[in-house]
This record gives structure tokens, sequence and C-alpha cells, in this order.
């Protein structure tokens, strides 16, 4: 049992590993998507490297994403590996609104407060 454990914790590592080198950055024209976004029962964080951590719950029911963005399509993003994606819905890509960021994605507002450096979007 033990060399079991040992060996699905390398594969795992490996994985993840995989995963992190196929992250391409966030091109500097989508700059205002990265950043941490929140909203009621979802947390989205995109970074300047081109990861994307979600989760969202509905009821009982968990979604969540760790992978790599694979591309940018008009506003949405690709996320994934080989024929693995998920594609996130931006039907409001980020906009400056007072002292927060929004953007819709997949039918949700998400918010995130400035950070220094930030600018209107």
């Amino acid at each position: 049992m033990h060399i079991v454990g040992s060996v699905f914790r390398i594969a795992a590592l490996a994985v993840f590993a995989l995963l992190v080198a196929c992250a391409q950055p966030v091109p500097p024209a989508r700059a205002a998507y990265v950043g941490d976004w929140e909203a009621d029962n979802v947390r989205l964080t995109i970074t300047a490297g081109g990861e994307v951590h979600y989760f969202r719950q509905r009821g009982n029911s968990r979604t969540t994403i760790d992978m790599p963005i694979k591309a940018f399509e008009g506003d949405d993003f690709i996320v994934g590996f080989g024929p693995f994606t998920t594609r996130f819905k931006v039907s409001k890509p980020p906009h400056r609104e007072g002292n927060l960021f929004k953007m819709t994605v997949d039918g949700v507002e998400l918010v995130r407060g400035l950070v220094p450096g930030d600018s209107t979007a």
C-alpha cells in the first residue's frame, strides 16, 4: 500500500508540473483579467503566468478547475491541456466601476479590488 501511495503522489506531481509548464503568460492586452475574482459561491484566480484556479458551488455540486490558459477567443478564455478543455464565457470583460473591477463570466458577475498599478480598462 505504501508503494502505491508513493507512486500516486509522484504521478500527481508530474501531472501538475506538466500543467504549469504548459501555461502561457497572459498577454499584455489581457492584463485586466489577472487577479482574484469573487462572487457568492464563486472564486476565480487568473495568474499573470497563465494559470486559472476556479471554484464554484451550486447547491451540493462543486466545480473545481486548476488548468493553464490555452487561448483567448474574443473575450472568452479557454483553459486545459491536450483534448481536455473548458471555455469560460465572458459576456462582460473586465471593466472598472469605482474602486472595483467587474467581469461577468458564465453568467456570474465577479469583482476584484484595485491593486497598485491598476488603471481603467
